[in-house]
C-alpha cells in the first residue's frame, strides 16, 4: 500500500522546525505546499490498481515531487 513521502525525515528538520520556518518565509511555505500536492498525486497514482499510470506518468510524478524538495533544500539553505 503506498504511503506519503516523508519530508520531515528526509530533511532531517522535525515538524516543528519546518513549521517555524514556513511561517516566517511565504516562499517556503508555497513549496511546501506544492510538495504535499505533488506527493498526493504520487501516492493517488501508485494506489489506482485498476488504472494503474504507466511507469513513465509515475516516473513523471516523481520526478515533480523531487525537484519541488530540492527547491524546498535550497530554500532551507539560503535562509540559514
Amino acid at each position: 500500500m503506498p504511503v506519503t513521502h516523508d519530508l520531515y525525515q528526509d530533511l532531517k528538520l522535525s515538524k516543528e522546525e519546518i513549521q517555524q520556518k514556513r511561517t516566517n518565509d511565504p516562499f517556503l511555505d508555497s513549496l511546501l505546499n506544492k510538495y504535499s500536492q505533488a506527493d498526493a498525486e504520487v501516492v493517488k497514482a501508485e494506489a489506482a490498481q485498476s488504472d494503474a499510470p504507466s511507469d513513465d506518468a509515475l516516473k513523471k510524478l516523481k520526478e515533480k515531487r523531487l525537484q519541488v524538495k530540492d527547491k524546498i533544500v535550497q530554500q532551507l539553505q539560503a535562509s540559514s
